[in-house]
């Protein structure tokens, strides 16, 4: 379904996303009517806007190489919704096969002071299953990339995220042992860094990774600039590996995380986070801002909130 909008009044556009994703569940894309009276900017306008709806049903827009056999990458992220009451909202977003381009999106509403993760236990079970749909076979690696931890938040996820996501595993089967990572992503962080050209400071090139020097001896960290901007100096994103029986290379565990910081279909560029960090964080914004209640099942294998 397209809308078209002739102002941007949020409380249209909130029963227009509530309807269409509760109610009634439709992909749908809302357009703003001055968005489209601009005739030199129209066939631009359009070709992004029909970029979008493809994504929202399903379609691929372009695929990075990823090497792993049977490997499903999870992102998750929440949102704190301060309009009704004080509850917070958990996204998890999973990938479904090999090219990461077809993903499975849950998200769950829970009240403020409850552990995310106790929601996202049956959204991970939830993921699993439709994996297994899909390909005839569960992943033989996990990879969850978990983003929206503050600093003292850090040991509540090894100490209590990392047993409830192995129990979730655990109810798929007894002999059922996959390899399994979990990354804390952060974005607001302080550190910023350079490099030298021919004596001048710039900006480092996207896809610098800094894993010593400034990384913590005790954690198996690193650093990722993945963008590269206009102005001002560009802020990398720290990604601290909490758990991990991968055995994966860190090189390898880096690259594959600035692959996927590439596989946003939202913007033709690199993201600052893996996509499915991004995606988690689209799915509980949209319904934190407008929906309030749990999407439609039916839509759990569509983008349908980019």
């Amino acid at each position: 379904v397209v809308v078209v909008l002739p102002s941007n009044r949020k409380d249209k556009y909130d029963s227009i996303k509530k309807y269409l994703c509760v109610d009634c569940p439709t992909p749908s894309q809302c357009v703003l009517s001055r968005t489209l009276s601009k005739p030199q900017t129209i066939m631009t306008v359009a070709t992004k806007i029909a970029l979008q709806m493809s994504c929202k049903m399903g379609g691929e827009l372009w695929s990075v190489e990823i090497p792993l056999k049977t490997l499903m990458i999870v992102g998750i992220d929440c949102y704190h919704d301060t309009s009704c009451g004080k509850r917070s909202i958990g996204a998890l977003v999973a990938s479904l096969n090999q090219g990461m381009t077809r993903w499975y999106s849950k998200c769950v509403l829970q009240d403020r002071g409850q552990e995310i993760m106790d929601g996202l236990k049956m959204a991970l079970i939830g993921a699993l299953k439709d994996y297994l749909k899909f390909n005839d076979c569960l992943p033989s690696r996990i990879i969850i990339y978990r983003d929206g931890v503050g600093d003292g938040m850090l040991q509540s996820v090894v100490n209590y995220e990392v047993p409830q996501i192995m129990e979730s595993i655990g109810s798929m089967g007894q002999d059922y042992m996959p390899k399994l990572t979990v990354v804390v992503v952060k974005k607001r962080i302080n550190s910023r860094f350079f490099t030298q050209v021919n004596g001048k400071v710039t900006n480092p090139p996207p896809g610098t990774v800094i894993d010593v020097e400034v990384t913590r001896p005790e954690w198996y960290d690193f650093y990722i600039v993945s963008q590269a901007v206009r102005q001002g100096s560009v802020s990398p994103t720290h990604y601290n590996v909490v758990y991990d029986t991968s055995g994966l290379k860190p090189d390898h565990l880096q690259r594959l995380t600035y692959k996927l910081c590439h596989m946003y279909y939202n913007w033709q560029g690199v993201v600052r986070v893996p996509a499915p960090c991004q995606y988690a964080h689209k799915l509980a914004f949209l319904v934190g801002q407008s929906i309030h209640k749990v999407p439609s099942v039916h839509l759990d294998d569509y983008l349908f909130y980019l």
